[in-house]
């Protein structure tokens, strides 16, 4: 029998609808009940970006606000890279002060993760550097009880070899991956890419491109993407995240704009995944009665 998978939200998926208030989701205080009740997902994976002039108490009724709604903040994610190479100096610095306040956001949040990607070029010097820098920053996130997940990105952890090889010299229980099924499909093979980083991971972005009206996902195949992650015994969470917007926004006419409905790619998305996630029901098998 496979583990179960959880499915959950990539919360950057619904900034459009916070931004035009949509009376679905008009605020990200709303958003957790939204998630839970329209879209029937159960956490979220958070950008840090859209905690952007939060105080302390803001943090902790959007936390407040999730645990009433069951839907609690699983993984808060940072976008802009982090140099862990260049040491000592004002980079470091700041590094590291990002760190902390990553990690102050997710112990407020009640958070066990927050996933980063990595500023480096792929070197064997880049490679050792990082490793160590990433030591000394597990480190400092100690005090917060946090997992730190790499996302992989363009330079060092694009490659998925690479990034496992990082991840086993930078040793320890905290450190593990944050995989994607876009980065898969960028590299050129998706099942090789999500085989290889699943077992590292507590939690996957399953990104979506969105659907065309026979329910035919685009550009890459859902049903690869969690076959791969299932044969290596994947059981942790997927979280949907929809990246179709802007890659069909630069496909829109001068004079016609190509509306997308989020909430309705997100719902096929978990319609599809819970099919594909969900185990076979076992036959049950009855002997002849006996004359």
């Amino acid at each position: 029998m496979q583990p179960d998978i959880l499915l959950t939200l990539s919360a950057g998926s619904v900034r459009p609808l916070l931004a035009a208030r949509d009376p679905r989701c008009s605020t990200i205080f709303e958003m957790p009940q939204f998630v839970a009740t329209d879209l029937e997902l159960r956490g979220l994976n958070l950008p840090a970006e859209m905690l952007k002039g939060f105080a302390i108490p803001d943090v902790e009724k959007l936390r407040d606000e999730a645990d009433r709604a069951h839907c609690p903040v699983l993984l808060l994610t940072e976008e802009t890279p982090i140099d862990f190479v260049t040491r000592p100096g004002p980079t470091w610095v700041a590094a590291l002060d990002r760190l902390r306040r990553l990690g102050t956001a997710a112990s407020r949040l009640g958070c066990p993760a927050i996933a980063v990607k990595i500023q480096a070029p792929d070197t064997d010097e880049a490679f050792e550097a990082t490793a160590l820098g990433v030591k000394i920053a597990l480190k400092e996130l100690d005090k917060f009880e946090l997992n730190l997940l790499i996302s992989p990105t363009v330079g060092l952890t694009f490659d998925p070899t690479r990034l496992t090889d990082l991840i086993k010299k930078i040793g320890g229980f905290r450190i593990g991956s944050y995989p994607s099924f876009a980065h898969a499909h960028a590299t050129g093979d998706i099942e090789k890419t999500l085989r290889k980083l699943a077992p590292y991971a507590p939690s996957i972005a399953a990104s979506v491109r969105g659907f065309d009206k026979d329910g035919a996902h685009d550009g890459f195949s859902l049903e690869t993407c969690v076959s791969s992650i299932r044969s290596v015994g994947y059981g942790n969470t997927l979280a949907l995240e929809f990246i179709g917007r802007e890659q069909l926004e630069k496909k829109k006419s001068a004079k016609k704009a190509v509306e997308v409905d989020i909430v309705a790619e997100l719902e096929t998305a978990r319609r599809q995944l819970s099919t594909l996630t969900a185990e076979p029901e076992a036959a049950v098998v009855f002997d002849d009665e006996e004359d």
